[in-house]
């Protein structure tokens, strides 16, 4: 009988991360100065690290693990890698499908594998505080944690409408020693100039953003920023997922056609396929593996945005970012999977959907709880909304198998529980989930207003993307 559960001994855990940078197709065109319109870090040496900065643009494509930051890890890694044998059963398929559940953690996701690290870097460098951004809570409670296990405060803007979705998150937070504001706040500046335009604004990750970056740059003497996604140190501390996933699969002596994750900012999808990609690119992967990168209807910054020039926040005080992008004044729909309701992404994920190394698909969130459910009903796990965007995919994968009878190996990250998601599976259960869908001429509307914002911003789009 198939092994159910593939496990690893704790010493197992990797001992270096991987960086994509030097495997890319294209190097990364760089962050531009909206003011200067030159190349530049912009804020970045203010408000990070001088370690995080080093592995944010490194060329190492090994980068080691701090044992202290290891020795973390083994409260909860290494993770489980299922056999989906019931999932394969109710959906009659011949294909095997294997997911990584990083919902083992702490904090119930895989955030921690990076807010562990940030934390860590932060606390060696004399930092006393930490501030960040949430959407679903997930991020916010990794680095809550972090900070908790190195003796460091943490600050956490919540987006208003998961603050208010999500209380247990927030509860989890405040227990971990975070004070959460709900964003927009009256805590800084930018949040308090959009409450006094738009009192019941429901906040997004954009506006949060601002909101946190202001705060460290306010108090950098004492804070630095946290980020839970988008930037390359990030979705490296990410790659112990599919470093792990990778020894577990040689266990059973498999390994996968295609790779599904979902995508907010990038940070789950690319710590499961980054190890895969560089077998792939490195000429060491037994076959040509597949990997599909699934978002939300309500914000399709992939499928529908544009690789532009664009903000990481509302309040414009990042650099310019190389990104898909639907717009860095972006509000979406209150969609549960707070996560994915981000209106940019990796700029390695952009460059990698651009060059067609990466898939992306787009679901609404009715047909993803129709997929969680049957995922509950198969496997017993409650996924997180987030995830349930890659089950979806899966789902699709595995029906298609049936009608062409490929026995395709799928493998996907189960990057958290839902068991703080129980409004959104109320709503779900009782028909009242709207499906949302993000119309396009909203997105050719940003565009413009971007453009008539830099008009400048063709110019350097061509000149580096």
């Amino acid at each position: 009988m198939a092994s159910r559960k593939i496990m690893l001994d704790e010493e197992e855990i990797p001992k270096q991360w991987y960086c994509i940078l030097p495997d890319l197709p294209k190097p990364l065109p760089p962050t531009i100065d909206p003011e200067t319109r030159a190349p530049g870090p912009g804020i970045v040496p203010r408000i990070f690290p001088k370690q995080i900065i080093a592995q944010e643009f490194s060329q190492d494509r090994w980068i080691d693990i701090p044992e202290e930051v290891r020795g973390i890890y083994k409260l909860w890694r290494p993770t489980p890698l299922f056999r989906a044998i019931g999932l394969e059963k109710i959906l009659k398929t011949p294909a095997k499908i294997y997911y990584k559940y990083e919902g083992v953690s702490p904090p119930g996701s895989h955030k921690p594998n990076t807010a562990v690290a940030q934390a860590y870097y932060n606390m060696k460098e004399g930092a006393e505080r930490m501030a960040t951004e949430t959407g679903a809570g997930q991020w916010g409670s990794a680095l809550a944690f972090g900070c908790m296990m190195f003796g460091l405060k943490c600050t956490v803007y919540m987006v208003k409408v998961s603050y208010q979705q999500k209380p247990y998150r927030r509860i989890m937070m405040e227990s971990f020693g975070a004070d959460v504001y709900p964003s927009p706040s009256k805590q800084t500046e930018s949040g308090r100039k959009i409450l006094k335009e738009d009192p019941d604004n429901p906040g997004s990750l954009g506006i949060a953003i601002s909101e946190a970056v202001e705060d460290a740059l306010t108090n950098e003497k004492e804070a630095n920023y946290g980020i839970g996604s988008v930037f390359n140190h990030v979705l490296l501390h990410q790659t112990v997922v599919g470093l792990e996933t990778k020894k577990q699969l040689e266990v059973v002596d498999d390994y996968p056609d295609v790779i599904y994750g979902c995508i907010g900012g990038g940070s789950s999808f690319s710590g499961l396929f980054w190890p895969f990609y560089y077998d792939k690119v490195s000429g060491k992967a037994p076959k040509d593996v597949r990997f599909v990168a699934t978002e939300a209807t309500a914000c399709p910054k992939v499928t529908m945005g544009e690789y532009i020039y664009d903000h990481g926040d509302t309040a414009r005080i990042t650099p310019l970012v190389p990104m898909h992008t639907i717009g860095h004044d972006f509000i979406p729909a209150p969609i549960h999977a707070g996560g994915l309701r981000y209106h940019g992404i990796a700029p390695t994920i952009s460059r990698l959907a651009q060059a067609k190394k990466v898939e992306t698909k787009a679901y609404n969130q009715v047909e993803v709880f129709d997929a969680a459910k049957l995922f509950i009903e198969s496997e017993g796990i409650v996924p997180a909304p987030e995830p349930a965007h890659a089950i979806k995919g899966v789902v699709d994968e595995a029906l298609r198998c049936k009608k062409t009878g490929e026995e395709k190996v799928i493998l996907f990250l189960l990057c958290g529980h839902g068991y703080f998601d129980m409004q959104a599976y109320d709503e779900y259960f009782s028909g009242k989930l709207p499906p949302y869908e993000y119309p396009k001429e909203k997105v050719k509307e940003a565009m413009q207003k971007l453009r008539k914002l830099y008009p400048w911003l063709d110019e350097v789009n061509k000149k580096f993307i």
